[in-house]
């Protein structure tokens, strides 16, 4: 699998999100309600989409049906001075990030993630770090598509 370590700088985001778990997934939901109202977010930075995952602070990483996160539905903005209606702004701090590729279907993504945390991780010298983790999707991206195509950026320290 494809793989890459970056460092990056700070990002604005604007977008909406929601609680969740890995048993309760609304990912769908979210996205089904921020897709309609992309047009309505402005000073956009780039055509892609990105769909975050916050863990709460101090919580330990181990990814069960039960781990809570908020799931973002965003897109990267030059400023968010102007918020739409329902819509929020988000600062992700950036830093030093493991970066893979994953091709296939939105249902083969779990099978991604096992490598990366079962294969990758205990054979590198990297340590996951507390922070946003975030996938980054292509405009013209259809979680259907044996053909799709996301980056997924891992927070790493070493």
């Amino acid at each position: 699998m494809e793989s890459r370590i970056e460092t990056i700088g700070p990002k604005k985001l604007v977008g909406l999100h929601m609680k969740m778990s890995f048993s309760y997934d609304k990912t769908p939901d979210l996205w089904k309600t921020f897709m309609p109202r992309r047009g309505e977010v402005q000073n956009r930075a780039t055509s892609e989409y990105i769909s975050m995952q916050i863990f709460e602070p101090g919580q330990e990483l181990i990814f069960s049906p039960s781990t809570s996160f908020e799931k973002w539905a965003v897109v990267e903005v030059f400023n968010d001075d102007f918020l739409p209606d329902g819509m929020e702004g988000y600062s992700l701090k950036g830093g030093l990030y493991a970066v893979f590729v994953h091709i296939g279907p939105a249902s083969d993504f779990p099978e991604t993630v096992r490598y990366i945390f079962e294969d990758w991780f205990p054979q590198s010298d990297y340590q996951l770090d507390n922070r946003e983790h975030f996938e980054i999707l292509p405009e013209d991206y259809r979680p259907t598509d044996p053909k799709a195509r996301e980056e997924i950026w891992i927070p790493v320290k070493h």
